[in-house]
């Protein structure tokens, strides 16, 4: 089932400063890039894959968290149950538990996998204290929000629609104002065909994104969204413009039609068919459409770099 994300425009609470308490804790796959890759920035975070009926996993938990306990605060552990969370672990090839990960400064850095006895935990642990003081305090969360964005894309164009709101929710939670994650739930309920709470989100933008490029090209995916939300059925639009191949009308329905049912690259294929009969018509309806999936899609979107070039033959052949 899809799951929304707040409906009333308040933004996911950033990550609070780890005390004490927050030495060991448990997290989820939702809470996993605050409680990870950001919290890993400041000291490295041990993350702990088991679940309630593994064995092995109730003997090493005890140990583990012994061992970070002592180095009070130096590294902290986190606590992900399988059962109840399988994206992370998935994302990070986890095969079998336990399986334990090291990141630091937004990265992973060691890990092993099955119950180690308390001597070798620890020196895992100790070396993990070793590296921070070694490497000291810095950024370096980049490379894991990039590639986080790029499995969220991936994950949205391959239909995992909750796979990607959650991916994109994660980021938004440790980053409260990253324009590109806020635009990727929007686009996420586009696809869904959730247009009201994708225009409530939209009217509901903090300030500091208001003006950011992302939230333009959204705004422009969910303009062509409506405008392809009362396209006729598909069969019936192919079937009237086999009879005449001039029908522009039902061709630009067509492609419509063909964008809402996800078929981007048949909808440009229409309005570039038009514009190659008929450049002009309907005050040059088809080249202005193609502008708004331009829009839509991204400037740096493959399909529209290719559109463009397309276009652009046409323009001056």
């Amino acid at each position: 089932m899809f799951s929304m994300p707040p409906a009333n425009g308040s933004k996911p609470a950033a990550p609070a400063a780890a005390g004490a308490a927050d030495v060991v804790k448990d997290t989820t796959d939702r809470t996993f890039m605050a409680d990870v890759i950001e919290a890993s920035r400041d000291v490295p975070v041990i993350v702990d894959f088991w679940a309630p009926w593994c064995g092995p996993c109730k003997q090493l938990g005890p140990i583990i968290e012994k061992v970070v306990r002592a180095t009070k605060g130096a590294v902290r552990l986190v606590k992900i149950d399988t059962d109840a969370n399988q994206m992370i672990a998935s994302q990070l090839r986890v095969q079998s538990i336990p399986a334990v990960y090291a990141f630091f400064q937004g990265r992973p850095v060691d890990g092993f996998m099955g119950a180690l006895p308390e001597s070798q935990v620890k020196a895992f642990v100790d070396k993990l204290v070793a590296m921070a003081k070694q490497a000291g305090v810095g950024g370096g969360a980049d490379e894991m929000l990039e590639e986080a964005f790029a499995q969220a894309k991936e994950m949205l164009e391959a239909g995992d629609l909750q796979g990607a709101l959650d991916l994109y929710s994660q980021i938004l939670q440790a980053e409260p104002e990253n324009a590109q994650a806020y635009a990727g739930i929007v686009r996420c309920l586009i696809t869904a065909g959730d247009l009201e709470n994708a225009k409530q989100m939209l009217a509901q933008v903090p300030e500091a994104m208001a003006k950011d490029k992302e939230l333009a090209n959204v705004r422009a995916a969910l303009d062509v969204a409506e405008q392809a939300a009362n396209a006729g059925p598909i069969p019936e639009l192919m079937e009237k413009v086999s009879h005449d191949p001039n029908d522009h009308t039902s061709r630009f329905d067509l492609a419509m039609a063909l964008f809402a049912a996800g078929k981007r690259e048949a909808a440009v294929d229409e309005l570039l068919e038009i514009f190659k009969r008929d450049r002009t018509w309907n005050e040059d309806a088809a080249r202005k459409q193609l502008v708004k999936f331009f829009e839509a899609f991204g400037p740096a979107d493959p399909l529209t770099v290719k559109t463009r070039r397309r276009l652009s033959a046409m323009m001056f052949s």
